[in-house]
């Protein structure tokens, strides 16, 4: 109770607390962090009622009230465009209103009475208070640690070109300043040599655009950039695309470089046009007087914002900012006439220096970087390639190229913050940078269907790019040390490219033209393998700098797309857990769970699958004891993976097997092994997954139980099945009459090379629609690794053998496949026939269509040269419709089980990754996902799939009379819930 004020004719009361205002937007707020929104406070639960005898009320205490000063009003007109569209596509529990700082009124504390001695124990109150506010205090560390890398984030996204201009800038002050070059490495120091003339280049040419009256095409396009962001850009692109060349000679065709290089531009034009129209913009008064239309239509924009931003129209808000950041598609053309000319610059500015031995009167031998050279028609794995004009580098470029990688800017990189989530075709993924749900390749028609189909038939799919994308990886340190050890002896062991070259060939004494023919041939093929080396150890060198830019991060995560098949992959192009045992091995989990006696196990597994060599073939209690029988190995190569015995390196996939051994001997060498926290994605993969859809949808039991589907006490081996079979006609064939059989002498030559591994490839990719041809190039290759044929034309037709009875004995083994596969191919050259592209929606509701029509080519005149570009026609090519749709829809069917599969998890609570048949969880989750797994298939397998296809055909071309669906045997899909080795 309180005395009444003075002067006061009301009756008193206990005054109430002053009551906030809390204004939508904060100012003065941080640039790149979003303005939070309010939050409801969460109120203490009373305490328990405790009859007590009621306790006399202490006297009245006078209480003298301040006057409160009212806050200042708020200035909104300060705000920050980039903070507002960051606040409207924020979550609303994402940040708290920081309130201003207290005023001298609000230091003043109205006393309240003693509690009385009935009351709760003060101490428990203390303990508890304490203990939320240092929840609180947690929850808004978190926070702020969230901001900050989103503001990391947003940086690496918008200024990855200002950064790399900024630093040449800075180092060509140093060299004025010093009169001395500064010590860089070799590449960098020729970006730094280009940079200034190619800047200047760029300037001068589009100051000559500027005051020209007729302009060229491309320069509208040329004024959107600064010169030194156009120089920087030129630069990278060009050496990035010359460093990922596969045949690793150091050249890169004109059109595809323009286009890339014109692409980039766009990309980063279109990142700092979102990023600035997000900002409020200071314009000067010159602006303004140039052009006050448009200075008085944002300001008319802008105020609109804000006034349905204080209406909590946020809807309406956020549409308004998305039209004004809308941009038109510059189109192919513009991009290759805009990048030809931007080559034709940096060909008229970037020159290197010879090191060759020169006396000190002589002068300089300066010679271009990059020649623009017409190359020869040439045949390349059995195609001829016509002339085409190329960019090729200098030797001098070339050489340096191995330690380019981490020098050369790489803008999509992993983020730091986790992906937008994905809410159409163009809305997710990344924060600015330019993010599309599909790889459409320019196709209209599958862009125009997913832009088409209504958001909520795409939930799923968006729902399982959100989970994979919200996956937290980080860098395995104990793994990439290792990797860069190796790397820095010269490479050449656990699967990692040597660092040296093969040594030519040298030249024979004598003068018989056939074995000089020979010579000459053998040094084609080495210099062949060395420009292979080549490239390989550049992409080597891509790959370990991202995991040295990323290896300090607490975590990051991919940001996923999709293809037209509706299979998912991350947007990232270089590390990732897509990639080779490389990346697959210096990658983890961020998030560590304890591994639980049923996850030791699995780690285990995991370890022996890795190692391989035939213990994959295994149960699972036969690779449990190869991996009790090596636990010295296993320690060994944990404690000392570099100078130790190395028994790691021998296995199939050796960093991923390093990474089991550390992860296992951590676990057993602690105090409670079943207790340690494990940061390993355990692996569960499918049995030649693409015959286990063919079983599945023709309910085919032989087939079925040649990939798993059915139970067994150890796993069916397909691959070593067929194996058997080819090894038997093969036998057989050797034992005929060669006077009668010519394929006799192939078939003695090949009886000693039969093996699991000669036909895995082509077994797996059989389902696929793999040609006779690309099966030819799969088994060559194989047995040029044996290295026992040397003989060119012998391994030729010996290849051509072994392929027809590979394939033959695949079409007597899985006879249903083989009719499903036909009746998908008829129905595709029916609806072909029509001039249509085969179109389905898959199980997850993803509408696909076939992008395959016939294109035509057409010229267009550049400032180099002519080039001759490629448009999609109107006719559709029926041969390809026809032969890609059976391993498209298979496809379309697997990428749906990963979806559910990855949902399902998500509501489990589990940490999914997956890599289209392939499924990772922590080792402790790894039976739940079996289940789920399981059910998933079983679910998709309940539905009607190939009679739900035949509706959807009949009901799109309703003229056409399509077969009827293969017959189906009798296998319950069912029985893959008990099947242990369906995944595994």
């Amino acid at each position: 109770p309180t005395s009444p004020a003075p002067n006061s004719g009301r009756r008193s009361a206990a005054p109430r607390p002053r009551r906030r205002r809390m204004p939508l937007l904060l100012a003065p707020i941080s640039t790149c962090a979003p303005p939070p929104r309010p939050r409801l406070r969460r109120l203490s639960p009373p305490p328990p009622m405790v009859a007590v005898l009621p306790a006399p009320a202490p006297p009245p205490r006078p209480v003298t009230l301040l006057p409160i000063p009212t806050p200042p009003p708020l200035n909104t007109d300060a705000f920050d465009w980039l903070d507002l569209f960051a606040f409207l596509n924020s979550p609303a529990d994402s940040y708290q209103i920081p309130h201003p700082p207290p005023s001298p009124a609000d230091s003043y504390q109205i006393p309240h009475p003693p509690p009385s001695p009935a009351s709760a124990s003060p101490t428990a109150e203390e303990e508890l208070a304490a203990l939320l506010e240092r929840g609180k205090e947690r929850e808004r560390a978190r926070r702020a640690g969230h901001r900050r890398l989103r503001q990391r984030q947003v940086k690496a996204e918008t200024e990855a070109w200002a950064r790399a201009a900024e630093e040449y800038r800075q180092l060509e002050r140093e060299m004025l300043d010093r009169h001395l070059a500064p010590q860089l490495p070799y590449v960098k120091s020729l970006f730094l040599g280009w940079f200034e003339p190619l800047r200047d280049a760029v300037a001068r040419d589009q100051d000559v655009q500027r005051r020209k009256r007729v302009k060229h095409v491309y320069a509208k396009y040329l004024l959107l950039l600064p010169a030194e962001k156009v120089a920087v850009i030129v630069m990278h692109k060009m050496m990035g695309l010359l460093m990922s060349s596969k045949d690793g000679c150091g050249s890169v065709r004109v059109v595809q470089a323009a286009h890339s290089i014109g692409e980039a531009v766009e990309r980063e034009y279109k990142v700092q046009a979102f990023f600035q129209k997000t900002r409020r913009k200071t314009r000067s008064k010159t602006e303004s007087e140039n052009d006050p239309g448009l200075d008085k239509e944002q300001a008319k924009c802008r105020k609109l914002v804000k006034s349905l931003v204080r209406r909590r129209k946020l809807t309406e808000a956020q549409k308004l900012v998305q039209q004004e950041i809308e941009l038109e598609e510059w189109g192919t053309e513009a991009q290759v006439k805009l990048g030809t000319r931007l080559i034709e610059l940096l060909l008229d500015s970037a020159f290197v220096q010879s090191p060759a031995d020169q006396t000190p009167d002589s002068s300089p031998d300066f010679r271009p970087a990059f020649k623009h050279v017409l190359r020869k028609p040439i045949v390349e794995n059995g195609r001829l390639k016509k002339k085409h004009f190329v960019i090729e580098c200098d030797p001098l470029v070339h050489e340096g190229f191995e330690s380019t990688a981490r020098h050369v800017e790489i803008p999509y990189l992993p983020m730091l913050v986790p992906p937008t989530k994905w809410k159409g075709y163009d809305k997710g993924g990344h924060l600015f940078l330019p993010s599309y749900v599909m790889r459409t390749h320019g196709v209209k028609d599958q862009k125009e269907a997913i832009k088409s189909v209504p958001r909520k038939q795409l939930r799923k799919v968006f729902e399982a790019l959100d989970i994979l994308g919200g996956t937290k990886w980080r860098v395995n340190r104990r793994v990439h040390d290792v990797v860069e050890t190796i790397w820095s002896r010269g490479g050449g062991i656990a699967g990692l490219v040597d660092k040296g070259n093969i040594p030519l060939p040298e030249q024979p004494e004598t003068e018989d033209p056939d074995e000089i023919q020979k010579w000459k041939w053998s040094v084609k093929k080495t210099k062949k393998a060395n420009r292979e080396l080549h490239a390989e150890r550049c992409d080597t060198e891509l790959k370990l700098s991202v995991a040295r830019k990323m290896r300090e991060e607490d975590g990051f995560y991919y940001p996923h797309n999709l293809d037209f098949r509706g299979r998912a992959y991350p947007m990232h192009p270089h590390l990732s857990h897509l990639g080779s045992d490389l990346c697959r091995g210096v990658l983890e989990y961020a998030e560590g769970r304890p591994l639980g006696k049923s996850g030791l196990r699995w780690l285990k597994i995991h370890l022996a699958n890795k190692y391989g060599g035939g213990i994959e073939k295994l149960s699972h209690e036969s690779k449990l004891t190869f991996v009790e029988d090596h636990l010295p190995d296993i320690f060994d190569s944990a404690a000392n993976p570099v100078d130790g015995n190395c028994w790691w390196i021998n296995a199939e996939d050796p960093f991923q097997c390093l990474a089991a051994c550390m992860d296992l001997s951590n676990a057993l060498e602690s105090s409670s092994p079943h207790g340690a926290v494990s940061h390993l994605p355990i692996h569960q993969d499918g049995s030649c997954n693409g015959l286990q859809h063919y079983a599945a949808l023709g309910r085919d039991y032989m087939g079925a139980a040649a990939v798993n589907l059915v139970p067994g006490e150890k796993p069916a081996d397909i691959y070593s099945e067929i194996a058997a079979r080819v090894l038997d006609v093969v036998r057989e064939d050797s034992m005929k009459d060669p006077a009668t059989d010519p394929s006799v002498p192939l078939a003695k030559v090949l009886v000693d090379e039969v093996d699991r591994k000669l036909v895995k490839q082509t077994v797996m990719t059989s389902v696929y629609g793999v040609t006779f041809i690309g099966a030819r190039q799969q088994i060559m290759k194989r047995l040029q690794e044996k290295g026992h044929i040397t003989d060119d034309k012998l391994l030729y037709d010996v290849s051509c053998y072994a392929t027809r009875v590979t394939l033959d004995a695949l079409g007597q083994m899985f006879q249903s496949a083989r009719a499903i596969m036909a009746w998908l191919g008829d129905c595709a050259k029916m609806i072909a026939s029509k001039n249509q592209p085969v179109r389905w929606t898959s199980p997850v509701g993803l509408p696909v269509v076939q992008p395959y029509k016939k294109y035509k080519n057409y010229m267009i005149r550049t400032s180099l040269q002519c080039l001759a570009l490629r448009r999609e026609g109107d006719a559709i090519a029926t041969q390809r419709q026809k032969a890609a749709f059976p391993p498209n829809f298979v496809h379309s069917l697997d990428s749906s089980h990963m979806m559910m599969t990855a949902i399902t998890c998500k509501e489990a609570g589990l940490h999914f990754a997956g890599v289209h048949d392939s499924f990772w969880v922590h080792a402790c989750d790894v039976d739940k996902m079996n289940q789920i797994l399981r059910e998933q298939f079983v679910e998709l397998y309940s539905m009607p799939i190939l009679e739900n296809l035949l509706e959807e055909f009949q009901t799109l071309f309703p003229t056409v009379e399509f077969p009827p669906c293969p017959a189906q045997g009798n296998f319950d899909v069912r029985e893959v819930l008990t099947s242990t080795y369906f995944f595994n």
